[in-house]
């Protein structure tokens, strides 16, 4: 049975394209700076709004229409949305897949049985796998949905419920490992604060880290050897999360010993929500070898909330292959789009169109980022301004052979600092318009 009969495979066929069913940019075998698109960008569906959306928001339920559903959420139905899912991400042409545990299975009446739901689930999303040679990128666990989440889950202050998100998340990393999937996030959705009032922060913090700390201890108990990932979020569903942006996430890392077990999964909406651009936060990321996926989307300046738009800007998407280009690839990451289509485009045909313009705004953005490196306009604008710190004392300032004794004698001598040399920030925007094209 076919879920989406009218769409055939979707295929590559030119920027002069008018099929909204083909792709314009995305081109998975063309090589860009010695790898393939599909490997360059390792596009992912994920598995909650895309197959578990059905566009309610805080004004009214959801009106999509989605004929293989049947309103509940059992077993059965489960089951049933496998196939969809695979048949959807098969004719897309997309090589992953991403999902939280109770996206792809429904909660028992009590802990044995939501594993053994799961563990039936995953059985028949391993057979898809084998069948469509689709892979996960990553799974996780939700943390958040149910009311026993109320407070947190590793931040309750119920101890009950950091036990019970262990065995959740024991269970989820070993579906994740038996599906081999190559990474596992950790998105602490209700780990923060509405009121420091009734918040012990510190102990919550502790206890945060601590329960990352026995996941690693599993994870290596298994013998799992994808990569974990920390998804960071400033605020929303909490007024403050702990894993604000990258930053903070770092910072944290860093202070609980847990830096070398974790890199980041960056997300475009919540960078905008923490008050940043996503090219500052993939570039703190970066910069200190932190970044290890991304989750494509968007956000609207103009509604202050996560509204998980599919990307379309090809300023964001350049910057971002920009960033990825310079680490020399995601590793085992990739482009997850973490998006849902708008509440009026609410017929199944609607998930083509926005994952292919996705697909395309990233595709254009990569050959865009290419073509910026591949002149060297940045680059080399960079080396020239920091040239001072080459030679002379800027090089024995960054080498630590010069002491504040050093400095003053240097400047005493000089007399005045050199001239500073202006940042030509507008001639550089100028240039990297020329290659929005």
């Amino acid at each position: 049975m076919s879920f989406f009969p009218e769409v055939s495979k979707i295929k590559y066929e030119g920027p002069d394209s008018k099929n909204p069913l083909a792709f314009r940019h995305y081109n998975p075998t063309e090589v860009v700076e010695g790898k393939t698109m599909k490997e360059h960008l390792r596009f992912a569906v994920c598995y909650w709004h895309t197959f578990r959306g059905m566009g309610g928001d805080p004004f009214g339920p959801g009106c999509a229409v989605r004929p293989w559903e049947d309103g509940t959420d059992s077993l059965e139905m489960a089951l049933k949305r496998v196939d969809v899912a695979f048949e959807f991400i098969d004719k897309l042409g997309a090589p992953f897949y991403c999902f939280h545990d109770r996206d792809v299975s429904p909660e028992g009446k009590n802990l044995t049985e939501t594993n053994k739901n799961l563990d039936a689930v995953v059985k028949k999303l391993g057979q898809k796998q084998k069948e469509t040679g689709i892979e996960l990128l990553w799974g996780t666990a939700n943390l958040f949905s149910n009311a026993r989440f109320v407070h947190g889950a590793s931040t309750s202050c119920n101890a009950d419920v950091f036990a019970y998100a262990g065995a959740q998340v024991k269970k989820a990393m070993e579906a994740t490992k038996e599906l081999g999937g190559v990474n596992y996030v950790f998105w602490g959705g209700r780990e923060g604060y509405m009121n420091l009032y009734n918040t012990d922060l510190r102990r919550e913090f502790d206890h945060l880290a601590k329960f990352l700390s026995l996941a690693v201890d599993y994870k290596k108990k298994i013998g799992f050897t994808g990569q974990f990932l920390i998804e960071p979020k400033p605020k929303e569903p909490t007024k403050h999360q702990y894993d604000s942006d990258s930053a903070a996430c770092m910072a944290f890392l860093k202070t609980y010993g847990l830096d070398k077990d974790f890199k980041l999964n960056i997300e475009t909406n919540h960078a905008t929500l923490a008050g940043h651009s996503m090219h500052h936060e993939l570039t703190y990321a970066s910069s200190y070898g932190m970044l290890g996926s991304i989750d494509a989307n968007r956000g609207d300046e103009l509604l202050g909330w996560d509204t998980d738009q599919f990307p379309n800007n090809l300023y964001e998407t350049a910057q971002v292959m920009l960033v990825v280009l310079g680490q020399n690839g995601i590793g085992s990451g990739g482009l997850n789009f973490d998006a849902k289509v708008r509440r009026e485009s609410f017929e199944p045909i609607d998930l083509f169109y926005a994952h292919i313009g996705g697909m395309d705004a990233f595709a254009h953005g990569l050959k865009i980022a290419a073509a910026i490196r591949k002149d060297g306009v940045l680059k080399d604008f960079v080396k020239q301004r920091y040239a001072s710190w080459d030679s002379g004392i800027g090089a024995d300032i960054e080498s630590g052979k010069a002491k504040f004794d050093e400095l003053e004698a240097y400047m005493l001598k000089k007399g005045d600092a050199d001239k500073n040399t202006s940042g030509r920030q507008e001639l550089l925007e100028n240039v990297v318009n020329r290659y929005l094209k």
